[in-house]
């Protein structure tokens, strides 16, 4: 797929994100729709996807980018991404949740999903386990454990390029992805233990001996959260 910004006069934004002719083999387009205000994804027929965001000048820095190319430049636009780039980078750093708050959410969203999947709510189930704790615990492995290849890790989405740099750690997340839920977060909460604990000097050991008591209890057979 590409993504990639377009900056216009005033005025002119409508006229690019309303009528794509203007793309490559547009005629190839199979649909395409707006995802936000300035965004539209469109889809050619051979699986293609092309995402762009439509600024002018003035609403450019309402934009996040972490890696770009300026292609063509006719109003000092390279100039501005820089800036953008600098500014998505400390507002990343700035917007960091805590170690503890992440921590907290990943063991009660474990605890969630495990017992929504043993009452019947096996989609509700799955999505906090495999989806909400597993990228909070992929921000803090991704803070916490060294790695050589740190630099492709992006700031905007955490588990991109994960598992360039994290590869033995990314092959056991992806493992408990395929386990059922209650099962998942067991295996998840050994990893962050393994990973975590001796790393955190204020690792919450108790706040985990109660999230593995409870999974490993079936939540005292199938109790509420």
């Amino acid at each position: 797929d590409h993504d990639f910004f377009v900056v216009t006069v005033p005025g002119e934004q409508a006229a690019f994100s309303t009528d794509l002719s203007w793309l490559p083999d547009a005629d190839q387009i199979a649909f395409s729709f707006r995802d936000s205000g300035h965004g539209v994804r469109a889809v050619y027929r051979d699986g293609h996807l092309v995402e762009l965001v439509v600024f002018d000048e003035k609403d450019l820095p309402l934009g996040k980018v972490n890696r770009y190319r300026v292609l063509l430049d006719r109003s000092q636009i390279a100039s501005q991404v820089a800036s953008m780039v600098a500014r998505t980078a400390m507002e990343a750093s700035i917007n960091q949740a805590s170690d503890e708050s992440l921590l907290g959410e990943f063991l009660t969203n474990l605890m969630v999903g495990a017992a929504r999947y043993w009452r019947g709510e096996r989609l509700s189930g799955h999505i906090f386990v495999k989806s909400y704790a597993t990228e909070q615990l992929v921000q803090l492995l991704a803070r916490h454990v060294p790695a050589e290849r740190r630099g492709l890790l992006d700031n905007l989405a955490p588990t991109r390029r994960f598992d360039l740099v994290y590869p033995e750690l990314a092959d056991r997340l992806d493992v408990a992805a395929n386990r059922p839920a209650p099962e998942a977060a067991s295996q998840l909460l050994d990893l962050a233990e393994e990973a975590l604990g001796p790393r955190l000097p204020a690792f919450p050991t108790d706040h985990f001996a109660v999230a593995k008591h409870y999974l490993s209890n079936g939540g005292e057979q199938h109790g509420d959260l």
